[in-house]
């Protein structure tokens, strides 16, 4: 009986409810020795109290040393082993913006990057082009056609678009065309097996073309394929935890795999206080909830240390709204460390915070990654989060006479 199997067995009605709040790229770094990470320099009065009512951890997003990409981040929080379940981030963002992905689709994460005279990259995300750039760039592209199959090219949000390839024969087990640096050219898609090579043939083909269209451009001169994947078919949450799921996030990524796993995604606007207020609207119709704040990743990838400290005490400020809904259990964490400092996802530990109204507090006073590495749960995985909010809820029978 695998994990996923045993919440399946175990779980039982209540009327309890869960919030998830994920600060995206939450862990980070002290950018001189000995110094304060930007969880640690942020002022976060009202999260430091949840944590000394509360009892706190490190996390371990897949495995000790392996730096994670969002997908596998939020899958592991969602309970889903990501070493067992693999997503394609392509599929995340074609059903995070309502695309109807079919079972045989190829799907790609698209970014729009800067090129120099040379080839290679100076910017991986083009300087965050505005999203209206990145839909006029994408009309360009629509021109492109490919022997034997259909191609569908839509915008998401600011340099990122959706490419996905719709035909006969398809098959995933492709490498990516971003090499993840700049100075570097975009890699010729490889396929892993040898049934992905036409597909990879196709890919490589569009590539071409789409360089052609770009050329002109400035500063979005360019674009990498990442994530191409199909549609996995993972079990769904209401299966497993037998609640009811909303999802409440601003970025179509996390809206798709919010939806990969059965949670309703629920219309939100941009800002924090938006969300605050779809939680508000929509609490009564759900059990859980996973609440999603994105800059704090976003800052990180910049190299923004302040900015990211700014995101964790505007999240702060906002709890009280969070907590006077009264929940019986709340989870505050992060998918994955995005330090400044590193100006990318790294493989360091998160910090985990539980609140609920039977909890045994472990004398941690501060939400922050020192202070949660001596907090009473010690070091756990993400896969072992949900269960845990699930038996502080109330949710879990007994395992066993």
């Amino acid at each position: 009986m695998d994990h996923l199997d045993l919440m399946k067995k175990l779980h039982i009605e209540s009327t309890t409810k869960i919030v998830l709040l994920v600060m995206d790229g939450l862990g980070g770094l002290p950018l001189t020795p000995g110094g304060e990470t930007e969880l640690e320099r942020a002022r976060t009065p009202h999260l430091d109290d949840l944590a000394a009512r509360g009892i706190c951890a490190m996390s371990t997003p897949v495995a000790p040393g392996i730096t994670p990409g969002s997908g596998p981040g939020h899958l592991g929080m969602f309970g889903y082993d990501s070493l067992v379940y693999e997503i394609g981030r392509g599929v995340l963002e074609a059903l995070g913006i309502g695309f109807d992905l079919q079972p045989n689709d190829i799907a790609a994460r698209g970014n729009f990057c800067s090129l120099d005279e040379d080839g290679l990259i100076t910017d991986r995300r083009a300087g965050r082009i505005p999203t209206e750039i990145g839909a006029r760039l994408v009309e360009k592209l629509r021109a492109i056609q490919l022997p034997g199959v259909e191609t569908f090219v839509e915008p998401v949000k600011e340099y990122r678009f959706v490419l996905v390839l719709r035909g006969e024969g398809l098959e995933d087990g492709l490498t990516e065309t971003d090499p993840q640096m700049t100075g570097k050219a975009p890699l010729p898609i490889q396929a892993l097996r040898p049934e992905a090579e036409r597909t990879a043939a196709l890919l490589n083909e569009w590539m071409a073309k789409a360089r052609e269209i770009l050329a002109g451009e400035h500063p979005a001169n360019g674009c990498n394929l990442r994530g191409l994947a199909k549609d996995p078919g993972l079990p769904k949450m209401g299966e497993i935890y037998g609640w009811k799921a909303g999802a409440i996030a601003t970025y179509p990524m996390y809206r798709g795999v919010s939806k990969l796993v059965g949670m309703d995604v629920l219309p939100t606007g941009d800002t924090i206080e938006d969300e605050i207020e779809t939680l508000r609207t929509h609490w009564d119709a759900y059990d859980f909830f996973f609440f999603h704040v994105k800059k704090t990743d976003s800052y990180g990838e910049d190299g923004n240390f302040d900015a990211r400290v700014e995101v964790i005490e505007h999240v702060d400020h906002v709890l009280p709204d969070i907590l006077s809904l009264g929940p019986d259990v709340v989870l505050v964490t992060g998918d994955h460390s995005t330090p400044a400092k590193l100006k990318s996802h790294s493989w360091h530990e998160l910090p985990v915070l539980f609140w609920a109204k039977d909890i045994r507090p472990d004398g941690v006073t501060a939400f922050g990654e020192r202070p949660c590495m001596l907090g009473g749960l010690g070091h756990l995985r993400h896969v072992d989060l949900l269960p845990l909010a699930m038996a502080y809820a109330g949710r879990l029978a007994k395992y066993g006479a």
